[in-house]
């Protein structure tokens, strides 16, 4: 377990900095930027670096055991099928939120956008980077389930879960590009809403609907 872990780290880890690192290439290199647009690029940046590592963490996630024959033992075991999503949601959630501790200070510092205008509140900041990223575990993990037997499944589980992670991805850079530039708001608030209420209902609605996917 402590190896699947570590090796889910690794990759997610390395995914998403080499997806900040050609971000920053292209899109960093400007001095000077108003602290509004320093904001709005780091957030853009740190999300879809994020977005990106989460389908490669849930995606080894169910590879391994798919292709050890382990899957299909797991869910012959009597019990909530259900169970075994939650289990693999927070294998998916525990090596992301590491690799977030390290990308969203990363960024911020890449594009500028550490000390530019106001100080960065780092408790707010870290609740959007907590509810953003169960929304991208919670989705991810679920469609890597549905995508786990079949044959193209590096190339269709990102095309199926992004589209329903939209929301998601939005709301956590909105919140963090205005926590950025201008702290803590009503706005802001309303986009952590969201994402709460985004998240809680991904975990339900995957977890009743795990058993059908995993076993068709």
């Amino acid at each position: 377990m402590a190896g699947r872990t570590r090796d889910t780290l690794l990759a997610t880890g390395f995914f998403a900095g080499l997806v900040l690192l050609v971000l920053g290439l292209a899109l960093g290199g400007q001095v000077g930027l108003p602290p509004e647009q320093a904001a709005a690029t780091a957030a853009g940046a740190v999300w879809t670096a994020l977005a990106l590592a989460a389908a490669v963490g849930a995606q080894r996630a169910f590879a391994q055991e798919q292709e050890a024959g382990a899957l299909e033992q797991l869910l012959l075991y009597p019990g909530p099928h259900g169970a075994l999503y939650l289990g693999k949601l927070l294998g998916v959630l525990g090596p992301l939120l590491l690799v977030a501790a390290f990308t969203v200070p990363a960024g911020l510092v890449l594009f500028g956008a550490a000390g530019a205008g106001n100080a960065v509140p780092w408790a707010a900041l870290g609740l959007t980077t907590v509810l953003g990223i169960v929304g991208l575990a919670a989705g991810t993990t679920f469609y890597g389930s549905i995508t786990v037997n079949l044959r193209a499944r590096e190339a269709l589980l990102p095309a199926l879960a992004f589209p329903i992670l939209v929301p998601v991805v939005i709301a956590s850079v909105k919140a963090t590009s205005l926590l950025l530039d201008g702290g803590w708001s009503p706005e802001v608030a309303g986009w952590l809403g969201f994402l709460a209420a985004f998240d809680l209902g991904t975990v339900i609605l995957a977890t009743l609907l795990f058993p059908y996917a995993a076993e068709g």
